[in-house]
């Protein structure tokens, strides 16, 4: 595999704390598939990144971001078709590639089972509730995971491509609207009688997203040129075979994200979160290799 060198920056944000703190992050030798180098000089990119992130997640401590441009030298060395590709896409396709197969992963084996399972609805419900803190929305884990990589993505490429990635999304967060009417006014740990057809309309809406978030991954294979995203099987006793992962390795990755992200309490859950997605945390945290992971 090719080896590119890398200037990681990432500034996190503290507006629910007493003070302020921002932190940029050494240059690392990692993988490929993380980011790619920068053209301009170092300063330009990391006032780039920094206008990028402030825009982004002023107003909370937040998910560190990786982001970079290819140089002109390495560019080419790129593997399938993405040194053909804008380089903004090639970028945005290396950036959320591991988060997207985490998130179909999340959508297999914990949404599917929480569909089928009513007494989890009320749980559900949060996934598309908004939080609004302190009056600066921040988005709800299917727009986190899904919808906003999704629509970043579909912005990156050449037109043909961005015609089908977004065809593929709107069909997925129109599913996503099937589940959120399906669930709507179900609490945690309130009991309420529910009707048969919500639970159907909830199951459909489930495998529609799922038929979506496939297509999308095909579309996106296709266009880089690599086969790297899974698509899920449709539901069946041999579906988590069939998909090719492994739902251990799924369940112990959660299980450590959780683990990390109560260090920080509620308040800095969310930064957690996307510090081990960036793979910042893996040693402190005993998060495993995002890289190795990804290609399981």
């Amino acid at each position: 595999m090719v080896k590119i060198s890398y200037h990681i920056a990432a500034i996190h944000l503290l507006s629910t704390l007493s003070t302020t703190a921002a932190l940029t992050f050494p240059t690392q030798r990692i993988g490929y598939g993380t980011a790619l180098q920068s053209r301009g000089t170092d300063a330009d990119v990391i006032d780039d990144r920094r206008s990028f992130l402030v825009s982004s997640f002023a107003g909370a401590l937040t998910a560190a971001t990786v982001i970079a441009v290819p140089n002109q030298a390495n560019a080419a060395d790129l593997p399938g078709l993405l040194s053909d590709l804008p380089p903004e896409a090639a970028r945005s396709y290396l950036q959320y590639r591991i988060p997207l197969q985490i998130s179909a992963d999340y959508y297999l084996w914990d949404l599917q089972d929480k569909i089928a399972d009513t007494d989890e609805w009320g749980y559900i419900g949060q996934l598309f509730q908004v939080n609004n803190n302190k009056g600066q929305g921040q988005p709800n884990k299917i727009e986190r995971d899904f919808t906003n990589p999704m629509r970043i993505l579909a912005l990156s490429m050449p037109p043909d491509t961005a015609d089908e990635l977004r065809d593929a999304q709107f069909k997925f967060e129109r599913s996503m609207q099937g589940i959120t009417k399906a669930t709507k006014g179900v609490r945690r740990d309130l009991p309420v009688e529910l009707d048969p057809a919500d639970l159907q309309l909830a199951k459909q809406s489930w495998e529609g997203g799922r038929v979506a978030l496939n297509e999308f991954f095909v579309v996106l294979n296709n266009a880089v040129g690599l086969d790297e995203l899974k698509t899920i099987p449709a539901a069946g006793p041999n579906q988590s075979k069939e998909y090719g992962r492994s739902q251990r390795r799924f369940n112990d990755l959660q299980k450590k994200t959780k683990l990390c992200q109560n260090r920080g309490g509620p308040t800095l859950s969310q930064a957690w979160g996307g510090l081990m997605v960036s793979g910042y945390l893996q040693d402190s945290c005993g998060i495993p290799d995002l890289e190795e992971y990804f290609r399981q």
